[in-house]
């Protein structure tokens, strides 16, 4: 059956170096988001290295099971840049010198009074037939090509070489191409599990192709995703979107806490901001990890006046005034410490909101009165005080962040004015 254009779209990412522990792909990740922004959706991505029969195979699977493929890297002047040719090979193909590219990379060289080796003129063949995609931050061009109904872009590897020759030479093709449109928002939860929100939103999960819903999975954060697609126009992919995200909407109520992308810290520095109140930390397993996560929003002095890392007992007691009879009566990692470091905190900094986290983050230390994962999570404020105490899974660096999460949550629901008090509690 004949393929109808941008069915299926792949990324090939080309480079031995991505088959390392070293090395990310960042590519493919801007291309996805790219491709998504304007109607496109990644079938597959697939990483090969520098080697011809590797790239030959793969090559040829893509090729027949993606109508527009986007292969990025290999393309430069050394031996192991074999991306023109292993295409060339596959197409039947000659490669053919492309003067004007040529002429472009002499004079590069020349304006950077740097005498041109041979091996750069490599990077002037081009596949017959394609068209060239100039190159304004480097030397090797990309290339544009087509053969029965697939489309074929070549893309050099360095991101910032590949990133403007996409948006000036590569995106307006495709869009001059577009067939379909997409939307797409991403609902950010917490507060509750996979399985619970997968168990209240199942039965709106959409039959028809055209419209999605998946979850994905992160420490103390539940994100449902949500695209729509339509053929006729934007705003008709938009409109779909929307009919199921009120409906998702009423079923997760107040555990989302982002609609546009922003990460809690966000939310609730935003929240700080507007009602003009300021916020203090002090922490114990969590080692400065909320203090971290505040300060990473720009403008975050607005509110945040002081974040301490109280790790021992003797820390507690010297820097927030925690009573040493009562470490030495309920341990420092308890519900009386978390109270008394929130409050002595707020107090310390004058702050209107005092937060504070103690805990036992693993892997060792846990005891059966005591597990690891234990963590409390306090609040204060001149409306009370909140302590929370949970069992977060995970590994050191999960129930660490899953600690902050939680106290940023219990900070955002009072600042909305939402119900707070869900576990053992005390009030002022």
């Amino acid at each position: 059956m004949k393929k109808k254009f941008l069915d299926r779209v792949e990324i090939l990412a080309i480079g031995s170096e991505l088959l390392t522990p070293y090395y990310l792909d960042t590519n493919s990740l801007y291309l996805t988001q790219q491709l998504n922004d304007f109607g496109y959706e990644v079938s597959f991505k697939t990483i090969v290295g520098d080697d011809l029969e590797n790239l030959l195979l793969c090559i040829t699977l893509a090729l027949d099971r993606a109508s527009l493929l986007l292969a990025v890297g290999g393309l430069g002047p050394t031996a192991d840049d074999l991306t023109s040719l292993a295409f060339a090979k596959v197409l039947k193909r000659k490669l053919v010198l492309n003067k004007d590219v040529l002429r472009r990379i002499r004079l590069r060289f020349k304006k950077r009074k740097i005498a041109m080796p041979s091996s750069a003129i490599k990077q002037a063949y081009l596949i017959e037939g394609a068209v060239a995609l100039p190159n304004r931050r480097g030397t090797a061009p990309g290339q544009w090509v087509e053969a029965g109904t697939n489309k074929i872009v070549l893309l050099p590897g360095p991101p910032h070489e590949l990133k403007p020759m996409f948006e000036e030479f590569v995106r307006p093709r495709l869009e001059a191409q577009r067939y379909k449109h997409l939307a797409r928002k991403v609902l950010k939860t917490t507060g509750m599990t996979e399985s619970r929100v997968e168990s209240l939103i199942r039965d709106l999960y959409p039959r028809k192709g055209d419209v999605k819903v998946t979850l994905l999975a992160r420490p103390g954060q539940i994100e449902v995703h949500l695209s729509a697609v339509s053929v006729k126009s934007q705003s008709q992919a938009e409109i779909k979107l929307e009919r199921l995200r009120k409906k998702i909407s009423v079923r997760l109520r107040d555990h989302i806490f982002s609609e546009g992308g922003q990460e809690l810290e966000e939310v609730v520095g935003n929240l700080l901001r507007g009602k003009k109140k300021t916020l203090a930390v002090a922490e114990s397993c969590s080692g400065g990890l909320l203090g971290h996560r505040l300060t990473n929003v720009p403008g975050s002095s607005d509110y945040f006046l002081e974040g301490v890392v109280v790790y021992s007992n003797e820390a507690k007691t010297d820097v927030l005034a925690v009573d040493p009879s009562l470490l030495a009566k309920h341990g420092a990692v308890s519900f009386e410490a978390a109270l008394a470091m929130a409050r002595g905190i707020r107090q310390r900094a004058r702050a209107s909101y005092g937060l504070a986290i103690t805990g036992i983050a693993g892997p060792a230390g846990g005891t059966l009165r005591k597990p690891v994962g234990l963590v409390f999570v306090a609040l204060d404020s001149s409306e009370g005080t909140e302590v929370e105490k949970n069992l977060f899974l995970g590994s050191r660096r999960q129930i660490k962040f899953q600690s902050t999460q939680k106290a940023l949550d219990m900070l955002r629901r009072r600042l909305l004015g939402l119900s707070v008090f869900r576990g053992e509690k005390t009030k002022k």
